[in-house]
C-alpha cells in the first residue's frame, strides 16, 4: 500500500513538473509569436540603452557628495565588473561593485556566487533590506544586506539587481518582469550592484544599516535617472 501510494505521489510529481515546463515554454515563445515571429527562446527585443548600460565599466557610477578615489574594470568568475572605490569627507572608503548587462541575452544568474569566491570572506546577518528610492519613481528595492569578513577587514555588505523600475536580490524577479515586458516588445535591462561598506572588526551589522541603506537608495536613484533612462 506505502509503495502504491509512493508512486501515486510520483506520478503527481512527474505531472506538475510536465506542466511547469509546458507553461514556461509558452511564456517564452509568446512574444515572438505575437510579434509575427518564430517559436524561439532567442527571439527577444533588443535592450534599447545596452551601450549606455556597458560604458558603466568605463565611467563607473557618479554619485551626489561621493569623491571617486579609484575607478577599473575588472574580471570575476568570467564577468566584467566596474569596480569603484569612493569616499566622502571623514568617512572610510567605499567599494561599489557594478555588473552591468553586457548583451540582450544576458540574464542574472550566479553574480553573488562569483563574488563570494573571488572574496574568499566569511559571511553572516543574512537579512533583507526593503528601502524606496525618494524621487519621482518611488520604486522599491529588495536588497540582500549581510555581514562579511576576511583576515583584514569587516564590511556590510549590501547586494540586488537594479532595474529601471526598481530591483531586487533575486534574478527570479527581473525573469518574470522581463518576460511580462516582452509581450510588449520591450526589454528589462539590469545592473548587479554590490556595496562593501566598512564597519568595526565583527561588529554589530545593525549599527551600519542607516548607512547602507541610505547609500543603497543614491546609487538606485542615479541607475534609474543616468543609466536605464533613454
Amino acid at each position: 500500500m506505502n509503495l502504491f501510494k509512493l508512486q501515486q505521489q510520483r506520478s503527481k510529481a512527474q505531472i506538475i513538473l510536465v506542466v511547469v515546463l509546458l507553461f514556461l515554454l509558452i511564456i517564452g515563445a509568446v512574444p515572438g509569436y505575437l510579434r509575427g515571429g518564430n517559436w524561439t527562446w532567442l527571439d527577444l527585443p533588443q535592450v534599447e540603452n545596452i551601450n549606455q548600460i556597458k560604458n558603466i565599466l568605463k565611467t563607473g557610477l557618479l554619485l551626489p557628495d561621493w569623491q571617486i578615489i579609484k575607478q577599473q574594470e575588472v574580471k570575476i568568475g568570467g564577468h566584467k565588473w566596474s569596480a569603484q572605490l569612493m569616499q566622502q569627507p571623514n568617512f572610510k572608503p567605499v567599494m561599489l561593485l557594478l555588473l552591468p548587462q553586457s548583451y540582450y541575452l544576458s540574464k542574472p544568474e550566479v553574480e553573488w556566487m562569483d563574488l563570494n569566491g573571488i572574496e574568499r570572506w566569511k559571511t553572516d546577518s543574512y537579512r533583507q533590506l526593503n528601502f524606496t528610492v525618494e524621487n519621482n519613481s518611488g520604486s522599491s528595492v529588495k536588497a540582500r544586506f549581510f555581514r562579511a569578513w576576511n583576515h583584514q577587514q569587516t564590511f556590510a555588505v549590501i547586494q540586488w539587481y537594479a532595474f529601471p523600475n526598481g530591483g531586487n536580490y533575486s534574478p527570479v524577479r527581473w525573469f518574470w518582469q522581463d518576460k511580462l515586458a516582452q509581450l510588449s516588445d520591450r526589454r528589462v535591462p539590469w545592473v548587479a550592484v554590490c556595496l562593501k561598506i566598512p564597519i568595526e572588526p565583527l561588529g554589530e551589522l545593525s549599527n551600519a544599516q542607516s548607512v547602507a541603506e541610505s547609500l543603497a537608495q543614491t546609487v538606485q536613484a542615479n541607475l534609474e535617472q543616468t543609466v536605464f533612462n533613454n
